[in-house]
């Protein structure tokens, strides 16, 4: 990253974000924590890296939104594979934007998978485009907001903090498998039907 960085600079960034927010992995989340590390060292100007991130993300689930409005389906059928959207995950990332509502398209932002294909699935659920447009206009000022401002604060110390963020991630995801399994399991015995006695 920082070498895409220092031979790109805003573009490097831009374009990153861009790709990565209409469906084609790419690390945009990377790049705007090294972005934002390099504005820590003087190199960049973080408000310049932020605004950039920003429009970068926004611009690219629109894309994403068009592509999935046009192309719909087929589309997506056909080239999906390329970028590890198949049948079966879109329809899970359908059922998941159905269940959730617009609103989940802020949530998107800060989740793999729904980062990368919110706008397309959206396009593709007929989401009014103003309606999706606000909410991910918002998702991505909170995500680049967050990303941008935490490294650039960390400055030096990225690596050190990103190396010891990396011991919990395990712990984390376990907790939070057990944690969603639970409310599963509460949820599953609330709905089951009562049998009156006889």
């Amino acid at each position: 990253m920082l070498e895409l960085i220092d031979r790109f600079g805003y573009l490097g960034i831009a374009g990153v974000v861009f790709v990565e927010s209409f469906g084609i992995p790419a690390p945009g989340e990377t790049v705007i924590i090294a972005g934002a590390a390099y504005a820590g060292r003087g190199h960049l100007d973080i408000v310049v890296v932020a605004v950039v991130a920003f429009l970068a993300a926004v611009a690219g689930d629109s894309l994403g939104y068009l592509i999935g409005r046009r192309g719909g389906r087929r589309l997506v059928h056909r080239f999906g594979r390329y970028v590890r959207l198949t049948p079966e995950r879109l329809e899970r990332l359908e059922g998941f934007m159905t269940r959730h509502g617009a609103r989940i398209v802020v949530v998107a932002r800060f989740v793999e998978g729904l980062r990368q294909f919110n706008g397309i699935v959206a396009g593709m659920g007929r989401m009014r485009f103003p309606h999706f447009l606000t909410w991910n206009a918002l998702g991505a000022a909170l995500w680049v907001g967050l990303w941008s401002t935490a490294a650039y604060l960390a400055g030096d110390h990225i690596e050190e903090i990103a190396s010891a963020l990396s011991r919990y991630v395990v712990v984390v995801a376990v907790v939070a498998v057990a944690v969603g399994l639970l409310i599963y399991l509460r949820r599953r015995r609330h709905r089951a039907p009562t049998h009156p006695t006889k």
